[in-house]
């Protein structure tokens, strides 16, 4: 099953779904994306794959630690998150509104494009 969570509501997640541990952040914009706008690693492990690279670098996730995948607004993030429950990853959340809504929700120094 995949959760849908805003950006705000990240650390709720990650306190339920890893109370011992921590989630990673999946980013799967492109390289392009990245360079204007990222998010700071406060409290999860940050990795950026961009959504094609996925498949052929799966063995870089951890199956069994919760992952929250990120785009701009949401919807390639979605993809991923529904590719990684169909491979097995147990948690799994689809951050809601991408970096756009991290913007908004949690950190305004990150650039809206």
């Amino acid at each position: 099953m995949i959760d849908h969570v805003s950006p705000a509501g990240l650390a709720d997640w990650q306190r339920h779904k890893a109370p011992h541990g921590t989630v990673t952040v999946l980013d799967v914009r492109e390289p392009q994306e990245l360079a204007v706008a990222s998010v700071r690693p406060e409290g999860f492990t940050l990795l950026a794959i961009p959504m094609g690279e996925i498949p052929a670098r799966l063995a870089e996730l951890d199956p069994d630690q919760p992952v929250a995948c990120l785009c701009h607004h949401g919807a390639r993030s979605l993809r991923v998150a529904q590719f990684l429950a169909q491979q097995g990853f147990a948690h799994v959340a689809n951050l809601s509104g991408g970096i756009d809504a991290w913007s908004l929700q949690r950190d305004p120094g990150v650039p809206r494009y």
